[in-house]
């Protein structure tokens, strides 16, 4: 079956055109024939589709995402496929595995749209685009975290005000997250429900999740994707009283506050200079030197945290799985989270770590317990995977 897995973001939408297969058995193994990625919508931009090693540039009408996703589907005319599959960020507590678009499932994302405003926004103007032309499936980020048990999904706070309003962790990446469980157990020649991890998911937006037994039990992210790990310009978990603190010190409204730690902090905003570690990398700058620092050890925070409750089922996790673009290619993040993790049995092999930038690489000596892998994480194959099985 070909897909067309369509990726909104932001202000970007990707897509991949892919070949999956009936016989396959988890989401890496699918073709990808083609992608396109079309960045900064709402500006003079153009389409840039690759297929092998040919890249060619198109130029369009790229004002919204409906005339987006219409400039993508006449890149395509020459090419067939049987079904549209869309991500969308924010599902909540209702979804838990991919469904075909309808009027239902439509309402329910828009429901969910104060959560997560420009993702949901922008994936329904995506489905609306297709829909009628093509069958449309969706993707939930949400859905592989729909195991967590209440200890984790519940926050601390008044039990009947958070039950009335709907507050508790949902999580995030979970396309992420159940490719890597799914692309280690391959790699091991083992079933995902036997597998115990911790995957981490690094890029401008990171989230880090605890698997036992091939089961979502913890994960980074919680009631929006503001939780958690420091991002690109995402700050991560903060003291909540950091906001009221903004707003009357600056005279700022609730939203520009939430601004300064939505699109002004990590990376960008404690370095100065980009949310890109490849420039913070080459800077000789300390603030770019210590944003990466800060980095990694955010992310140690959650990594250490889960390998103690994993250990504390009586069933210790057996591999740290670094995935995304950072994960998969820096190895200084890479080596700053597992520098402390060496009282949990990993033996980090730093000239493994050195020479992997891509791809799926073991960074751990023979001698380790604890196993520690850089993978690439193809979240249109899951994507593509996961939306194949509605029909």
């Amino acid at each position: 079956m070909i897909v067309l897995a369509l990726n909104p973001g932001s202000n970007s939408l990707k897509f991949d055109l892919v070949d999956v297969s009936p016989h396959q058995t988890h989401a890496a193994e699918a073709k990808k024939l083609l992608s396109g990625t079309i960045d900064n919508i709402g500006k003079p931009t153009t389409l840039v589709l690759t297929e092998g090693d040919r890249t060619r540039e198109i130029e369009g009408d790229f004002k919204d995402f409906t005339a987006a996703t219409q400039e993508s589907l006449k890149a395509l005319a020459d090419r067939t496929f049987e079904l549209a599959a869309v991500r969308v960020v924010h599902g909540g507590d209702t979804f838990t595995q991919a469904v075909p678009y309808d009027s239902h499932v439509r309402a329910e994302i828009e429901r969910r749209e104060p959560l997560a405003p420009l993702h949901n926004a922008n994936s329904l103007k995506v489905m609306d685009a297709l829909h009628g032309e093509f069958p449309v499936s969706v993707a939930f980020d949400t859905a592989f975290h729909h195991t967590l048990p209440e200890i984790a999904w519940r926050y601390p706070i008044d039990r009947a005000l958070a039950d009335h309003l709907g507050i508790r962790r949902f999580g995030f990446h979970g396309l992420s997250h159940r490719f890597q469980l799914e692309r280690y157990a391959h790699l091991r020649g083992k079933r995902p429900e036997d597998c115990i991890l911790i995957t981490t998911h690094l890029e401008s937006g990171s989230s880090a999740c605890a698997i036992l037994n091939g089961r979502s039990i913890d994960t980074s992210m919680g009631f929006t994707p503001l939780e958690g790990l420091m991002m690109g310009t995402r700050s991560g978990s903060v003291d909540p009283a950091i906001l009221p603190f903004l707003m009357k010190q600056l005279n700022l409204s609730a939203k520009d506050a939430l601004n300064i730690l939505e699109k002004k902090s990590g990376l960008q905003g404690l370095s100065g200079i980009s949310l890109d570690t490849r420039i913070l990398r080459k800077s000789d700058e300390p603030a770019a030197k210590f944003a990466l620092e800060l980095f990694a050890y955010r992310a140690l925070h959650f990594v250490a945290a889960y390998l103690a409750v994993l250990a504390s089922t009586g069933t210790p996790a057996e591999a740290v799985i670094f995935g995304g673009g950072i994960g998969e290619n820096t190895p200084e993040v890479r080596a700053g989270i597992a520098a402390g993790l060496a009282p949990f049995g990993l033996h980090f092999d730093p000239i493994r770590n050195g020479s992997a930038t891509s791809g799926d690489n073991p960074l751990h000596s023979e001698a380790s317990l604890l196993q520690a892998w850089s993978m690439k994480v193809e979240e249109g194959l899951q994507l593509a995977y996961e939306c194949a099985q509605t029909l």
